[in-house]
């Protein structure tokens, strides 16, 4: 008994220690993942949960702590199964040691900003192949690829051409450098304009400035068609997909994305597209400067903050309530599921690594997790199956839900 003692003892202080630090290392979180898969997490747990009281008996929680438990009481009634039915803000009227004692699963908190926000995520898989792999086949993450269709029709294949001058269209210079495509205008003027395409397939993504500076990023599965220059009283562009802009100021030329029938006007601002056909409604969300958001003669003037969808059935609505941080989170590098359900993952994870997400049964649990866009399939999956609420097997370009 005093053998299991010290044991635990020494599994607190060491877990103390590296709860103070911001960045761990390959080692120490491969040690975490250890503990995990040993002890299915019961000691993390005390030791968290007790860490935890200890704070609340310290004294009143801030604004901040009061927003890490509004997080901290999600992920716990999910974990738990329980279905999570309040106000927004209801916590501070609730806010009790007893709430938080509660807890059966602070470990998931923990391992969310271990195994998501940790920069040695790639540890992560080695750490559970040498606990045994039941992955049969990885998937490589996505990378910088599409293909560019010139105004003749021809092809480039981007990531697997040389850094250099692709072309010259009329009045305008077609430039790879490094992972972006460059557009510079040339004096000259062209008989007539010409237009590009840029695609990205699944499993792709690629940024592209076009001639006037705006700056396009393009996620996975998604396409752009614009002019090589731009002339005349506007800027107009078409996309699919999932499609960020930083368009550059012109005031005399507004900036128009036409989109599934649909027209999104601006002058000079920073805003999201999302118009995927699998889903359930083609967003426009706008992190600076303002949009006119326009279909069948109905228009809405977006602010900072604001998101416009467009519903299957033709419907708008505007929603104040928008993560920022969640919605460009693919064009910075990650997935960002707050409180995603399943079904939403399961399209992102397909477009992504290029694979089909089978699955017989819906899933209604919600799920959060930050997980970099370059971790391998198996790790992602083996994330989520930490939370105890999905099972995957890789066959293939198939991931298997298993029952």
């Amino acid at each position: 008994m005093q053998v299991e003692d010290n044991r635990l003892q020494e599994l607190k202080r060491r877990l103390m220690e590296l709860l103070e630090k911001k960045d761990w290392t390959r080692e120490e979180t491969e040690w975490v993942l250890n503990c995990l898969e040993s002890t299915g997490g019961e000691e993390l747990q005390h030791i968290l949960r007790e860490q935890f009281e200890q704070h609340i008996r310290a004294g009143s929680p801030g604004n901040n702590e009061i927003e890490n438990a509004e997080i901290l009481l999600r992920a716990i009634h999910e974990r738990a199964g329980i279905p999570l039915h309040r106000k927004p803000g209801l916590i501070k009227k609730l806010w009790k040691p007893a709430l938080v004692a509660a807890s059966l699963a602070l470990v998931l908190i923990f391992l969310g900003n271990l195994v998501f926000n940790s920069r040695t995520a790639g540890s992560i898989a080695e750490a559970e192949q040498s606990a045994g792999d039941r992955v049969q086949h990885d998937v490589e993450p996505g990378t910088d690829k599409a293909v560019l269709i010139l105004d003749n029709g021809s092809e480039i294949l981007l990531d697997e051409i040389q850094n250099g001058t692709l072309a010259r269209q009329g009045d305008a210079a077609v430039i790879k450098s490094g992972k972006s495509l460059n557009y510079l205008a040339e004096e000259k003027k062209a008989d007539r304009i010409l237009y590009n395409t840029i695609a990205t397939p699944y499993g792709g993504q690629y940024k592209v400035e076009l001639s006037d500076g705006t700056k396009v990023w393009l996620n996975a599965g998604s396409s752009l068609r614009f002019p090589t220059t731009f002339r005349g009283a506007e800027r107009e562009v078409a996309v699919t997909g999932e499609v960020y802009f930083e368009v550059a100021e012109n005031p005399s030329m507004p900036f128009i994305v036409d989109v599934s029938g649909a027209r999104i006007k601006v002058l000079g601002t920073h805003f999201n597209v999302m118009a995927y056909s699998d889903e359930p409604a083609f967003e426009t969300t706008l992190l600076e400067g303002a949009v006119q958001f326009i279909k069948n003669g109905e228009m809405v003037k977006l602010n900072p903050g604001q998101q416009v969808q467009l519903l299957k059935g033709g419907k708008m609505q505007v929603r104040d309530d928008v993560n920022m941080e969640k919605i460009v989170a693919w064009k910075n590098g990650y997935f960002k599921f707050d409180g995603l359900d399943f079904a939403t993952i399961a399209r992102q994870l397909s477009r992504w690594y290029n694979v089909e997400v089978i699955y017989d049964k819906k899933i209604d649990d919600l799920f959060f997790a930050t997980i970099p866009r370059d971790t391998r399939l198996s790790v992602v999956l083996k994330a989520l199956e930490l939370t105890g609420k999905v099972r995957f097997e890789i066959e293939g370009n198939k991931i298997l839900v298993l029952p």
